[in-house]
């Protein structure tokens, strides 16, 4: 049972992601912005980090290479969701989050070579099937002819590396540290990037400080933080190499189906490939046995 553990809370996390990636842009359609709603978002991690700590008794990890680990982790997340706030200002989206969404390639990669994962037959295929489905989920014929320079490559590729950096380090920290003090720490580095999100909000235009405004966006990134948490957890049981691409294949799915059926959101040719391609994806990653005896050799040295 404590084997699958791993795959209880990445279905947690993709459930909690898929559902409020679908949400999540309601609050900057109703006048909040974007900046505010990080805010927000930070703010809805103090709960979950809270309970995360009763639940192992108050221990939190305070040895100088815990703090800099759950940090560094803190500030990858964070700060690549400051980046991409610019990003969005500089180019296309449906050329920004493709770019975004490869980032399990990087954790991928890391995994592989310093931390001695391998994974069976059935884990490799859907490993391959979730890189194949992420860009598709974004796809778009680029229609668009207006040159937007390349600062908004550059800034995708910085999000896109720091993704991938903190997921494979919050694989490695939880060799040496609880996965409740990594979400302290997260949640402490989430809050210290405030201010920042508070400079690059323009005040001067108007905001919507209603209910459809910061308290649906609490409501919404209630369940990215939950989904956060719980992806900790998922790297702390399972393979980096397996749990990234699923929960990155796996959310997109659940967010388009919910765009189906409520928001009335009907995808286009390559986004239903992408979707039949997460879905292989999703259940060779399940049900792949891995090998933990190389995992564990990998481990001891």
């Amino acid at each position: 049972m404590k084997s699958k553990l791993w795959l209880v809370f990445a279905i947690i996390t993709t459930v909690f992601w898929g559902v409020w990636g679908a949400f999540t842009g309601l609050p900057t359609e109703n006048g909040f912005p974007e900046t505010l709603v990080y805010c927000v978002w930070a703010l809805t991690m103090i709960p979950p980090a809270i309970i995360a700590l009763k639940l192992v008794n108050w221990k939190l990890n305070q040895d100088k290479k815990s703090i800099l680990y759950g940090c560094l982790i803190g500030l990858l997340g964070a700060g690549g969701q400051m980046v991409l706030f610019h990003a969005v200002t500089e180019g296309p989206s449906y050329l920004i989050f493709p770019i975004i969404s490869l980032s399990p390639m990087v954790t991928i990669v890391l995994s592989y070579t310093f931390l001695k994962e391998r994974t069976g037959i059935l884990g490799t295929i859907g490993i391959i099937l979730a890189l194949l489905a992420l860009p598709l989920f974004d796809y778009s014929d680029g229609s668009e002819t207006t040159d937007y320079g390349y600062l908004w490559f550059i800034l995708a590729v910085i999000v896109l590396l720091a993704w991938g950096l903190q997921a494979y380090f919050m694989k490695f920290a939880n060799e040496s540290m609880n996965a409740e003090s990594i979400f302290f720490y997260m949640t402490v580095t989430g809050l210290a990037l405030i201010p920042i999100a508070l400079y690059m909000t323009d005040f001067s235009e108007s905001i919507n400080y209603g209910a459809d405004g910061p308290l649906l966006a609490a409501g919404i990134q209630i369940l990215n933080s939950i989904g956060a948490l719980c992806l900790v957890y998922a790297f702390r049981y399972g393979k980096a190499m397996v749990v990234s691409p699923m929960t990155n294949a796996g959310a997109p799915l659940i967010t388009a189906v919910i765009s189906m059926i409520v928001l009335g959101f009907v995808p286009g040719t390559f986004k239903i490939i992408g979707i039949v391609l997460a879905v292989l994806a999703a259940f060779f990653l399940a049900f792949d046995p891995g090998d933990s005896e190389i995992q564990d050799e990998g481990k001891s040295k």
